[in-house]
C-alpha cells in the first residue's frame, strides 16, 4: 500500500535543501519499507555549470535518483528531473549539479558521509555494506574518492622525524611499505613493495604535500638494507634509527631458532632435563618463552621454572633474549647514550660467546648497525608509536578483508590512521549536550 504524505514543506527542510529546490511529494511504501521524496525546481533560467555565463535556459531535464539516509525504519530515495543547461556563450549543454550529491553518484552526500565514518570508526567495510544495504565495490569507490581528495589537501610542511616500515597483505606474497609521521602519530604515506625505490615515492609524496625531504631530522625503521639505501639516497639528512620492536624481534626468533633445533635433534635430552614435566607442560614452554613473565599461566610458570634451571640451549637462548629486552628497558629509563652504548655491548659480548649461533649472528648485526641501534634505544617515541601501529595496522588489513587488493588496504589504513581533516563530517551529531 501506498500511502501520501502531505509533509512537503517538512521534508524539504528535514533534507537540508534551500530553493528553488523543495520536496513536491513524499510516498510512503510500508510493505516495501520504502520512502520516495520528488524533489522538484521550477527555476527556468541558471548560470552555465561550465563557463558561468548568467541567465541561460533549461535545455531539457533528465531524472535521476539517489539513495539517502533511512528516515526511520524506510530506506529513502531521492529523485529529481535534473535541469540540462544549454549555454548559449559556451555551445555546451551541461547537467546542472544537485547539492546534495555530487556528480556521478548514485548515493547523496550525507549517506557516503555516514558510511565512510562506519568504516572509519572500526566496521569492517563488508560488515558496514551489508548494515547499509549496498555492494561492498560500491563502499570501496567512494572510500577511494574521499580519501584521496582528502589527502590531496593534507599539509606535510612541518613533518621532521618519522617511522618506516613494512606490513604483508598476504602471508609471503605481498607488501606494503608504510611511513608515519612521529612527533604528529599520523600515517602519511603508504605504497606497494618494499624496495628502497618506495622511499624515494615517499619523498616525492611529502614535496608534493608541502614537505622537504631535506627537512626529515631521523627515520626510525627495521634492519632492512633496501630502508636503509632508500633512506640514504632519498633522505640525506635524516639519522637512521633502529627502533626497539623490530630488534627485540629479531631476539625472539633467534630464540626461536635455538629452540626449534634443539627440541628436533636433542629431544631426548631436552625430555631428561625437563624432568617431570608431562608432555602438555613441555609444549608450554613454546609461548613462554614468547610471552612477558607477568602475563604466564599456571601451566606456563611451572613449565618454565623447569627450563630455567635446565642446562639446555633453549634456557641460556631465553636469557639472552630477556637480557636484551631488559638492555632497552634501562635505556629508555635513564636516557642516556654512554650508558646504553655500555650495556649493548656487554650484551653483544655475552651473545658472541654463547655458543648459540642465531645470537652469535644477531650480535654481528646490532655490531654493524650499533650508532642506529643506540638511538633507537633512546627514543621512547618511536618505540611506543611503531608497536602500537603495528596493531592498528593488522586492524586495518582485517576491516579489507574480502576486497584486499593493496589499493583497497591502503586506502583503509589512510581513513583510520592518517588523521585526516578533510573528510566530510558524520551526519550524526548530538541533538543536543549530553
Amino acid at each position: 500500500m501506498i500511502v501520501k504524505v502531505g509533509m512537503e514543506a517538512l521534508f524539504t527542510s528535514a533534507l537540508g535543501l534551500q530553493a528553488p529546490w523543495v520536496v513536491e511529494d513524499v510516498k510512503l511504501d510500508t510493505a516495501k519499507h520504502r520512502i520516495d521524496f520528488e524533489v522538484g525546481c521550477q527555476q527556468a533560467r541558471w548560470a552555465c555549470p561550465q563557463c558561468g555565463a548568467v541567465d541561460q535556459a533549461v535545455h531539457d531535464r533528465l531524472r535521476r535518483s539517489w539513495r539517502h539516509l533511512d528516515f526511520f525504519q524506510f530506506e529513502a530515495w531521492l529523485h529529481a528531473e535534473v535541469p540540462r543547461i544549454g549555454c548559449s556563450a559556451c555551445g555546451k549543454t551541461t547537467q546542472l549539479p544537485v547539492p546534495w550529491a555530487r556528480e556521478g553518484s548514485g548515493f547523496t552526500l550525507l549517506f557516503e558521509a555516514l558510511a565512510l565514518s562506519m568504516c572509519q570508526e572500526g566496521l569492517a567495510v563488508r560488515q558496514a555494506a551489508r548494515m547499509l544495504r549496498m555492494r561492498d565495490k560500491q563502499l570501496w569507490r567512494r572510500i577511494d574518492h574521499y580519501v584521496g581528495e582528502a589527502r590531496r589537501k593534507q599539509d606535510m610542511s612541518k613533518v621532521s622525524f618519522v617511522g618506516i616500515d613494512e606490513t604483508s597483505l598476504r602471508k609471503g606474497q605481498q607488501y606494503v611499505t608504510v611511513v608515519h609521521d612521529l612527533d604528529e602519530k599520523r600515517l602519511l604515506f603508504a605504497v606497494p613493495g618494499k624496495d628502497h625505490k618506495t622511499i624515494e615515492a615517499f619523498a616525492e609524496d611529502l614535496e608534493a604535500h608541502g614537505g622537504e625531504r631535506t627537512a626529515i631530522a631521523q627515520a626510525c625503521m627495521d634492519m632492512s638494507t633496501a630502508f636503509l639505501k632508500g633512506a640514504t639516497l632519498y633522505l640525506p639528512n635524516a639519522l637512521v634509527s633502529y627502533d626497539r620492536f623490530h630488534v627485540v624481534a629479531l631476539a625472539n626468533e633467534a630464540m626461536d631458532e635455538v629452540r626449534s633445533a634443539e627440541w628436533k635433534t636433542e629431544f631426548a635430552l631436552v625430555v631428561d632435563e625437563l624432568g617431570e614435566l608431562s608432555a602438555k607442560e613441555r609444549r608450554s614452554i613454546l609461548w613462554g618463552m614468547r610471552r612477558n613473565p607477568e602475563t604466564w599461566s599456571a601451566v606456563q610458570t611451572h613449565a618454565m621454572h623447569w627450563l630455567q634451571r635446565a642446562n639446555l640451549k633453549s634456557a641460556r637462548a631465553w636469557r639472552l633474549k630477556m637480557a636484551l629486552r631488559e638492555v632497552f628497558a634501562k635505556a629508555r629509563s635513564h636516557n642516556q647514550a654512554a650508558a646504553a652504548a655500555a650495556d649493548l655491548l656487554a650484551w653483544i659480548s655475552w651473545a658472541r660467546r654463547s655458543r648459540l649461533d642465531p645470537f652469535k649472528r644477531l650480535a654481528a648485526t646490532l655490531k654493524t648497525h650499533f650508532d642506529a641501534v643506540v638511538r633507537g634505544m633512546l627514543d621512547n617515541r618511536s618505540n611506543a608509536f611503531v608497536e602500537a601501529m603495528n596493531g592498528l595496522m593488522q586492524q586495518a588489513k582485517r576491516a579489507a578483508r574480502g576486497f584486499r587488493t593493496a589499493t583497497n588496504f591502503i586506502n583503509i589504513a589512510y581513513l583510520r590512521l592518517s588523521k585526516l581533516t578533510h573528510l566530510p563530517p558524520s551526519p550524526f551529531v548530538p541533538a543536543m549536550h549530553r
